[in-house]
């Protein structure tokens, strides 16, 4: 029986330490917000400059900061857990965006990029929120 309780220990133990190893720092996930955030603005800014290789490459950032965010995200954090849709939201948009790649006209790239850029703040408000909460 003192086999059995030892061995629940360790596994409990592991998958707690598991989920807090698999976390990021608050900070981490804030710098990775506030870059998703800047290349967010930029790519809009550059799309309504007609610039279609800027929205595509900043589009792409926000993409890889927004994948960054959710590896990093604590799992038991509820402000963590709702930032995770908007995060996809984002990736999903920009997906998009480089489906349609920088030879169309920037004003059809405009449109989802704009979205991704929606998504990309509301998850900051979460993120924010996870910050703010000491998590």
């Amino acid at each position: 029986m003192g086999f059995k309780r030892a061995l629940i220990v360790v596994v409990l133990f592991l998958s707690v330490s598991t989920s807090f190893v698999q976390a990021g720092s608050p900070k981490s996930i804030q710098d990775h917000g506030n870059a998703m955030l800047r290349d967010a603005e930029e790519m809009v800014m550059h799309g309504g400059m007609g610039d279609g290789k800027a929205i595509v490459h900043h589009c792409g950032e926000v993409a890889n900061h927004a994948e960054a965010i959710l590896k990093m995200l604590p799992l038991t954090d509820e402000h963590g857990k709702e930032a995770v849709p908007h995060l996809q939201e984002a990736i999903k948009q920009c997906k998009r965006v480089a489906e349609m790649g920088d030879k169309v006209d920037p004003g059809a790239s405009l449109n989802p990029a704009t979205k991704a850029r929606a998504a990309a703040r509301e998850a900051m408000k979460h993120l924010n929120a996870l910050r703010d909460g000491g998590a």
